[in-house]
């Protein structure tokens, strides 16, 4: 046996040997000609296509619609503005934390310039283009870039910073390359998805991947529906489409969940059938109306579901409810648990202000809740919701005072979309105009007003009066107390002329 074994050992080793002394014959004594790369039909695997099909055809025909968005201004840099918690905890980046990075030597009151990089695409030939609200609600110059060198200076068509979406507009002397919006709808997981943008102002990169998940909610909103996807999309993506493998757009990249500050491959899209319609009213009105019902509501979870002897968790729990509003003259009180709307059934928790916000104010709706363990159906004529943009001068006097600011009463929605505490009374700063006195003091939406002057305010028109008194007063500017992230301080925003 052992002899066999050692006869076995020399035959594989001459063997190798032999392979070897043969491959350096033929590799030296072939002519220099014979070095040439094999035909390809001869080479091995040559043909044949691996992995998943190619998207350069794709790529190559929508990337022309799809434009680079650079925004500048200036605002009040403070502590306040670099340490506020990103929506969905901490490790949850939105993409608009570019906008806030920390300027060194920077404190309460210091104003500095900022500059900012996005992503959008045209929808239409004649200029219109989608991006993400928080990319540019804080700009006051807006200049938008396309794959061919072309720059065209935009102006906001409409905002919406509930679903964070926003319509650009620019005037250009010949049709521009556009692309169209998909069915989200028929979005499955698994499949392939290309992400077009301009990651760190690199200008039109293109990322492949596929759909994670659908229906997320990243705590971002009360209308949070977002497709997951791992096409890896970083600061800079914000507000780029997302396409199927036919070139349609199903979704607009907007955040990313990141421990590390980069790529982790769990990225976070609007659905194309919300960007359509609310893409709609922008471009017709420059606003989004919703329906109102008035409570606010919480997750029926197993704990409570079997507190209240329920089976099952679906609906949503009413924690609270507004006075005067549909819901309160309805019926609905707190305790009480929805389940359905209109014979809709209740899915999730979150599935009611999206039914809500859909319906037309006016019309009758019918509500399904449990109460005391019964079934209970209430009629209720759903409201329209409380304009978030309240302006602070309403007058076209020319002598009226501009400061640029839309304000809202702090309501149960408000204070769950900002964060903002229960005890917390003022008004809330829902958005400012670009390059108005307002922004450049560093008013920004999220901050409550709490005085004017030395008075305090709980209404926008409490505002919008104790304003237009200090400027018949003929002061140089006024002073506002503001509060954002539990800091208040003072700021004295001066004064514009219409």
């Amino acid at each position: 046996m052992k002899t066999r074994s050692v006869s076995r050992f020399k035959r594989v080793a001459l063997a190798a040997t032999m392979s070897s002394a043969l491959a350096t014959a033929a590799l030296f004594s072939l002519p220099p000609n014979a070095m040439a790369v094999p035909a390809e039909a001869d080479a091995i695997g040559a043909g044949v296509q691996y992995g998943p099909p190619s998207f350069a055809d794709l790529a190559e025909r929508v990337e022309p619609a799809v434009v680079s968005i650079a925004v500048s201004g200036t605002t009040e840099v403070s502590a306040q503005m670099n340490d506020a918690p990103f929506p969905g905890g901490k490790g949850l980046e939105e993409f608009f934390k570019q906008f806030r990075d920390r300027f060194p030597g920077a404190g309460n009151g210091a104003e500095r310039e900022f500059k900012g990089a996005g992503s959008g695409f045209i929808i239409s030939a004649d200029g219109y283009v989608v991006t993400n609200n928080h990319v540019v609600e804080r700009a006051s110059e807006i200049e938008v870039l396309l794959s061919n060198g072309e720059r065209y200076d935009a102006t906001i068509q409409g905002r919406d910073p509930k679903t964070d979406l926003a319509l650009l507009k620019v005037e250009a002397d010949k049709p521009l390359p556009f692309v169209a919006l998909g069915d989200s709808d028929s979005a499955r997981v698994g499949e392939w998805v290309v992400a077009v943008g301009n990651p760190f102002g690199l200008g039109g990169t293109v990322t492949v991947g596929i759909v994670s998940a659908l229906g997320r909610d990243i705590n971002s909103g009360p209308y949070d529906d977002y497709l997951q996807i791992d096409a890896p999309i970083n600061r800079g993506n914000s507000g780029g489409p997302l396409f199927n493998n036919r070139g349609e757009v199903i979704g607009v990249n907007s955040a990313i969940y990141s421990p590390t500050g980069g790529s982790v491959g769990i990225g976070f899209a609007i659905p194309s059938n919300m960007v359509g319609d609310i893409v709609a009213e922008l471009k017709t009105s420059g606003k989004v109306t919703r329906g109102w019902l008035g409570v606010q509501i919480q997750p029926l979870t197993d704990d409570i579901a079997e507190s209240l002897g329920l089976e099952e968790t679906h609906g949503a729990l009413v924690a609270g409810v507004e006075p005067g509003s549909p819901a309160s003259g309805a019926g609905v009180r707190p305790g009480d648990v929805i389940v359905s709307m209109n014979g809709e059934k209740l899915d999730e928790y979150r599935d009611l202000p999206r039914l809500v916000a859909a319906a037309s104010a006016g019309s009758e709706s019918t509500l399904e809740v449990i109460r005391d363990g019964e079934t209970v159906a209430l009629a209720v004529e759903i409201g329209n919701m409380p304009e978030d943009d309240v302006k602070m001068a309403l007058a076209e006097d020319s002598d009226t005072p501009k400061l640029g600011v839309y304000l809202s009463e702090l309501t149960a929605e408000a204070r769950q979309r900002f964060r903002i505490g229960e005890d917390t009374e003022g008004v809330l700063v829902t958005g400012v105009q670009q390059g108005s006195p307002a922004a450049k003091a560093g008013i920004t939406a999220g901050q409550v007003i709490h005085m004017v002057g030395q008075q305090t305010v709980r209404s926008p028109e409490e505002v919008i009066s104790r304003v237009q008194q200090a400027a018949a007063d003929n002061k140089p500017s006024v002073l506002l107390m503001v509060e954002y992230n539990g800091q208040q301080r003072f700021v004295a925003v001066k004064f514009a002329k219409a």
